[in-house]
């Protein structure tokens, strides 16, 4: 209480009455406030600045608290904070009210160049400068600078930060008229970059852990997806707003044979670096597991396993699928995870109603395997739960949302109308934009890893496609070879009828001596020449070392010799030996038919290389078996 009883008020409390009545006036009809209020609001302000400071995270946020809560109660304009690094420059972390020119000639000057910032750095006490004349008395040589020139402003507050013992950089409070800082002023303002200086030195190793972490998530993901004969796709990853900015979501599009596309997207539960390292693992498992063409269903079996040996406290989503532009088919496998989404060319959106398998750490094999017949382009979009569940809408609104976008925006369409392989990507890249916005318009404020992925997907033309059943006896290798003279004569590729019957004659020998049929042979012409053998064994084909006296066992190395690369994946009813050859050109698909464009695809993919040194054998093919 101010007052006791009645009796009037003392001299003192007088002047406090005073000081708030002032104080409430200028309030409420912005006059100047007296002194001593303007005193007290500038504590009030500190005390603010302070609980700021303690909630910056960043360097930005330290500099953008100094900024709003420093900068108003001295009636000050100009901000800049900068850093030292090992090498004695000056970098700008944060600034307010200078212009860009200027930041730009002040980010990575040396110290030595910059005198006033010298003397501080040097003596560790502040400087005050109340005009630009007091500047040129005290260093006369900066006025022939372009720092000197280019600055805007005609007072300054040279402020130290000083943290852990040592001077890490320099808070500049400046003001566009000269300006007289009374001894409250200086002594307040130095006791304000003590605070500052701790504040920054923290939100520095924030930013410092913060960069490692966005690295290893960089590193963890595809630096670059590929682009392939049957598909092409662009992607987001979305960090959650609070935390360390890496998480479990990944994405992966990975090339097999036969222009196959397996494409996968999953979800590690959880956000930090023990859940990024996990979804590493997990990134490392499906591409190893990819390249032996295991099955999605018996993929998912693996991953499960791999994840129930982490712990307890591991889970994963996943979505495997593995696209087929032959067949034109999508074989996939859901395990916790929202389903895709299909985008037809004439602008229809269907997501297919399928019971998914628990995650993957909580599931129990077999898991089941789902199909989808897709049209000659088709765009199939993925996605992780982030973007789609939030605290105000659950998956099912969510997909909703995501298919009503991709209905209605009309860069779905433009996406099947592209003249080349960057216009491709490039519209794809447009389409991840705008279905992110419309998902998260507030990135800042998501709780969750998020992760995009639109695949355009084209089948093979017809023409591209030959086959024909072979007989189960010796003869079926000279019937293959008549067959790929015939057909690569017709597709123009007579430089590789030598090669590709001898590859031919090898797996079609092979069959009929160690397996049984029936025999098929395809051929597909693609970026690459590819040759396939088909049976009804399921034995492994596998290289062995043939000794100088072996009359056999050479084949396999011959195959290996002369083709890219070779493999073999296996069937419900047999398996399919398979052979690569490069071609120098390959036919554009799914695009305008530009020669120039036809270029830069070769040049891309590395096709225009010279052949392999067993494209240029001479030797007749072996006798038939």
């Amino acid at each position: 209480m101010l007052t006791t009883g009645y009796g009037e008020p003392d001299e003192l409390r007088r002047s406090f009455l005073r000081s708030v009545a002032a104080w409430v006036e200028a309030r409420l009809h912005g006059l100047p406030c007296a002194p001593s209020t303007v005193v007290a609001e500038q504590s009030v302000r500190m005390g603010v600045l302070t609980a700021a400071l303690a909630e910056a995270v960043t360097s930005q946020d330290v500099a953008q608290a100094v900024a709003d809560h420093v900068l108003p109660p001295f009636g000050a304009d100009g901000l800049l904070v900068q850093v030292l690094d090992e090498q004695s420059r000056l970098h700008v972390v944060g600034s307010a009210g200078y212009p860009q020119e200027f930041l730009r000639a002040m980010d990575g000057l040396p110290l030595r160049e910059y005198a006033p910032v010298h003397d501080v750095v040097r003596t560790r006490t502040p400087r005050f400068l109340e005009s630009r004349a007091e500047y040129a008395r005290h260093y006369p040589t900066m006025t022939m600078t372009h720092v000197w020139k280019a600055t805007p402003k005609q007072a300054w507050a040279f402020l130290p930060m000083i943290a852990s013992g040592r001077t890490i950089g320099m808070c500049v409070v400046s003001f566009s008229e000269p300006h007289t800082f009374t001894d409250a002023d200086r002594a307040l303002l130095t006791a304000l970059s003590g605070l500052v200086g701790q504040a920054l030195e923290r939100a520095r190793l924030y930013d410092l852990e913060h960069a490692r972490a966005r690295e290893l998530q960089r590193g963890l993901l595809p630096r670059k997806l590929p682009w392939l004969p049957a598909a092409c796709a662009a992607a987001r990853y979305l960090p959650a707003s609070r935390g360390e900015g890496v998480g479990g979501d990944w994405y992966d599009m990975i090339p097999l044979s036969a222009d196959r596309v397996a494409i996968v997207i999953g979800d590690v539960m959880g956000h930090g670096i023990a859940e990024a390292a996990t979804m590493g693992r997990l990134r490392t498992a499906v591409r190893t597991l990819a390249d032996l063409d295991v099955p999605p269903d018996e993929l998912f079996g693996r991953l499960n396993d791999l994840v129930s040996e982490l712990g307890e406290d591991f889970y994963a989503t996943c979505l495997y699928a593995v696209f087929d532009p032959v067949a034109r088919t999508c074989s996939y496998a859901l395990a916790g995870h929202p389903p895709p989404v299909v985008v037809r060319s004439d602008g229809t959106v269907h997501s297919p109603v399928v019971a998914a398998d628990p995650p993957l750490g909580a599931a129990h094999p077999p898991f089941e395997t789902h199909q989808l017949q897709l049209p000659d382009e088709s765009l199939l979009v993925l996605c992780t739960d982030g973007l789609v569940e939030s605290a105000i809408q659950d998956v099912e609104q969510g997909m909703t949302r995501l298919r009503k976008v991709l209905a209605q925006e009309p860069s779905s369409a433009a996406c099947f109308r592209t003249a080349d392989e960057d216009d491709d990507v490039r519209r794809l890249e447009e389409l991840c934009d705008t279905v992110v916005s419309a998902l998260l318009p507030d990135r800042r404020q998501t709780n969750d890893d998020a992760a995009l992925f639109i695949v355009h997907t084209r089948s093979t033309a017809p023409g591209d496609v030959a086959c024909c059943d072979l007989p189960e006896d010796p003869r079926a290798a000279g019937q293959a070879r008549e067959y790929i003279r015939e057909q690569l004569t017709a597709w123009g590729l007579a430089d590789l009828v030598l090669t590709t019957e001898l590859l031919a004659s090898e797996l079609v020998g092979n069959v009929v001596r160690h397996a049984t049929g029936p025999i098929r042979l395809r051929l597909l012409r693609s970026r690459s020449l590819v040759c396939e053998v088909y049976d009804g064994s399921l034995t492994t084909p596998r290289i062995r070392h043939a000794s100088c006296t072996d009359e056999g066992g050479r084949g396999l190395q011959l195959v290996a010799a002369v083709s890219r690369r070779w493999g073999a994946r296996y069937l419900h009813d047999g398996k399919c030996i398979w052979a690569e050859q490069e071609l120098r050109e390959y036919p554009a698909k799914g695009c305008a038919a530009d020669p120039g464009a036809r270029e830069r695809r070769v040049s891309r993919a590395g096709s225009d290389a010279t052949a392999r040194p067993g494209a240029a054998l001479a030797e007749p093919p072996p006798a038939e078996r």
